[in-house]
């Protein structure tokens, strides 16, 4: 992210390939452009790997983090592209611009917002958003959003321009009409399932599911406060934490009740009977802390 903020500053005149600008200055910013594609792609194997080999259940929130995923790779892609100064001279200005900036921009912050929401939506209202709306909700907008931006990408290569009122006038452009009614059928249909998430999200503030302390099978300390907390969240002394944030897959968990995973505010040693020699020590240590938090009360 720090990579990425930093080349931010130092890549604007990628806008103005066309504006009759020097080439050798064009050819550093091409070269500053590209370079972005490393953090960015440290970003993306990032997201993958720590997908890879997990657990996933795929609730809405999940899929709409998977779903981010895609459409960053996606429009990250395009973005190389559009980098190259003597492909920017063929595609500048076109739709393949609008196509390329609203997927990794529009569509991925739109993805990671709602992925927020929906995990997030339990520890705010207290209640559950109903789950088969948001697969239908995630659904039309996956789909839909690539039946916008894909065909965007195709007019645009063959020189579709943008920022025209109307493109009747020209017979050239009149090839595109049936693409460009299809894009704007698409985008209807994907904001109308839009109206799916508003319906969700304001009747499941009243008569959504009661949701449990800890839905998602967290770890972290936010999902052991109370749903509706006071001052200073927790009633009492403030937890103590006894592990990393997201310590999953633990052995004989499951066979405590934690269903394997451990909140962090557990002591290892009524988690587990693992016999790993590491495990002991942490076990012998957490005991030892134990034992002193009683002599100090006492």
């Amino acid at each position: 992210m720090i990579g990425i903020g930093i080349l931010s500053f130092i890549v604007w005149a990628h806008h103005m390939f066309t504006s009759g600008m020097n080439p050798f200055l064009g050819s550093v910013f091409m070269f500053l452009t590209l370079i972005i594609a490393v953090p960015s792609a440290v970003k993306a194997f990032n997201y993958i790997t720590t997908l890879w080999r997990g657990n996933i259940i795929f609730t809405p929130a999940m899929l709409f983090s998977i779903g981010l995923v895609s459409v960053f790779i996606s429009g990250g892609v395009t973005g190389i592209v559009l980098g190259n100064n003597a492909l920017d001279i063929q595609l500048h200005d076109t739709y393949f611009v609008v196509a390329h900036f609203h997927i990794v921009m529009g569509s991925a912050s739109f993805f990671g917002f709602m992925a927020g929401v929906y995990h997030w939506f339990p520890k705010m209202f207290g209640r559950m958003l109903d789950e088969r709306l948001g697969y239908i909700h995630f659904w039309v907008t996956f789909i839909g959003i690539y039946l916008v931006f894909f065909p965007m990408h195709y007019i645009g290569i063959a020189g579709f321009p943008r920022r025209y009122y109307s493109f009747t006038g020209f017979d050239a452009f009149n090839t595109f009409t049936d693409l460009n009614m299809f894009i704007s059928v698409a985008a209807i249909l994907t904001f109308t399932g839009q109206f799916v998430f508003g319906f969700n999200f304001f009747y499941s503030i009243f008569r959504g599911k009661k949701a449990p302390q800890n839905p998602w099978g967290s770890t972290t300390l936010e999902w052991t406060a109370p749903i509706n907390p006071g001052h200073g969240n927790w009633e009492g002394p403030i937890p103590y934490v006894y592990r990393w944030a997201y310590d999953y897959s633990k052995p004989n968990a499951d066979k405590d009740g934690f269903e394997d995973f451990i909140p962090q505010t557990v002591p290892l040693s009524k988690t587990t009977n693992s016999n790993l020699p590491h495990e002991q020590e942490l076990i012998q240590i957490q005991q030892e802390i134990e034992a002193e938090e009683l002599q100090s009360k006492a």
